[in-house]
């Protein structure tokens, strides 16, 4: 594939595929996350011309091999104090927060990856109950003449506290993707996406759910685009997706989408990469008229400096809600600041907002709920000993809502500990 436009194409689809529907917002510190990229899939994310900010830097690991696996042991401890954590609808606790969480990557070759990693948490205050979550995450891709492939499966559990439900709460997902990239020629290429999203939390029965009306989804969708390269640094793409949801206790749904996006490297030091269209859903029962919306995604890099990386993202989307008979439309805003101090010393400075309208998909009255959601993160991260990393952090978020019993405020600092092999 000698083209650096056909060597993006598949970063460039990720960052533009929509995922369906939007996580639910954690209230917690999120702990690291721990990526399941196959070789193969890398080498082409890191070749994408769009892409300003260079590949981080890592040690090389001491070969760890069994047979032909390649295993990656790793383990992170997290310890935060925090106040205004909401333990139910209005009731906000203070709390000390520990996470611990070991796990292994394997890597089958070049084009596979299998990641396992379970997530003890244990609070101090006994309104909140201590949990094991879980999370496996295999990944592929290959190439197959002008065609490359990539592919993901993922299943998560949690037991966290979530802004959406003011309350810790059961969560299982499963979510596949399937992606492929075709190059007609020099300046024609085809993007084609797949999405089974299955979303499901715990009912009033549950030990950690306090919420009635909860409800299960599950999600299909695809998202297909046809583009043309101008340049090499420019290039272009008009796109039609098609999607259908199940939403237990509540109307069965499906969208049509139309979109077009532009990715442009300005510069050796800034990119964009923007696509906005139109939602047009329909519920299969209910009553509700059809829900028009707009949508977009932009992604802003720059990178003035060698050891300074500025990155925007912005968005907007439409997904299932947690409640029955309800979708909520997804305003975000973040930014995010990363810069190198001193030898291994680095600093990164994020904030964001969130705006969820919550629409009703039956006839009647309107839910009357409207989130305004802000945070600010700061976090000092040291490297220790090549594959050790020690972390200080603080974090600032606040919920502003319509109805107060959703609303909160919270401070949270703490500290984190890492190993990578």
């Amino acid at each position: 594939m000698p083209s650096a436009f056909r060597r993006g194409g598949v970063a460039l689809l990720c960052l533009f595929m929509p995922i369906y529907p939007v996580l639910a917002q954690d209230v917690l510190t999120s702990p690291p996350q721990i990526p399941a990229t196959p070789p193969a899939v890398q080498q082409y994310q890191d070749n994408n011309p769009m892409q300003v900010f260079a590949p981080s830097e890592t040690a090389v690991p001491l070969p760890l091999q069994l047979g032909p696996v390649i295993v990656h042991p790793h383990l992170d401890y997290q310890f935060l104090y925090g106040n205004g954590i909401q333990s139910s609808p209005g009731q906000q606790q203070n709390s000390i927060v520990q996470r611990v969480s070991p796990g292994v990557l394997l890597n089958l070759g070049d084009h596979w990856t299998l990641d396992y990693t379970p997530t003890l948490t244990f609070y101090s205050s006994s309104s909140f109950q201590n949990t094991v979550d879980q999370s496996v995450q295999l990944g592929w891709g290959a190439a197959y003449g002008d065609w490359f492939f990539s592919g993901s499966q993922s299943y998560a559990s949690s037991s966290d506290p979530i802004v959406e439900t003011a309350a810790q709460t059961d969560r299982e997902t499963y979510v596949t993707a399937l992606n492929a990239s075709y190059q007609f020629n020099d300046k024609i290429s085809l993007d084609v996406g797949l999405n089974q999203n299955f979303d499901y939390v715990g009912n009033r029965g549950n030990s950690t759910n306090l919420l009635q009306s909860l409800t299960n989804s599950r999600g299909w969708s695809t998202m297909d685009w046809l583009n043309y390269q101008f340049w090499p640094r420019l290039n272009v793409g008009i796109g039609a997706g098609f999607g259908y949801t199940i939403q237990d206790a509540s109307p069965d749904s499906r969208y049509e989408q139309y979109q077009g996006r532009v990715n442009w490297r300005a510069t050796d030091k800034v990119s964009f990469q923007l696509s906005g269209g139109l939602q047009d859903q329909q519920y299969l029962s209910g009553g509700a008229s059809d829900l028009v919306t707009p949508i977009f995604g932009a992604t802003i890099q720059y990178q003035p400096f060698e050891q300074t990386r500025l990155s925007l993202n912005a968005s907007r989307s439409e997904s299932a809600s947690y409640f029955q008979n309800q979708v909520t439309e997804n305003t975000q805003i973040t930014g995010d600041l990363n810069q190198r101090l001193l030898g291994k010393l680095y600093l990164d400075l994020s904030g964001g907002y969130n705006k969820s309208k919550y629409v009703a998909s039956v006839v009647g009255p309107s839910t009357g709920r409207n989130d305004n959601y802000y945070s600010l993160n700061a976090r000092l991260t040291q490297t220790l000993l090549k594959r050790g990393t020690v972390s200080v952090f603080y974090q600032y978020s606040d919920n502003s809502s319509s109805q107060s019993s959703f609303a909160y405020t919270s401070n949270q600092v703490g500290i984190e500990i890492g190993y990578r092999y």
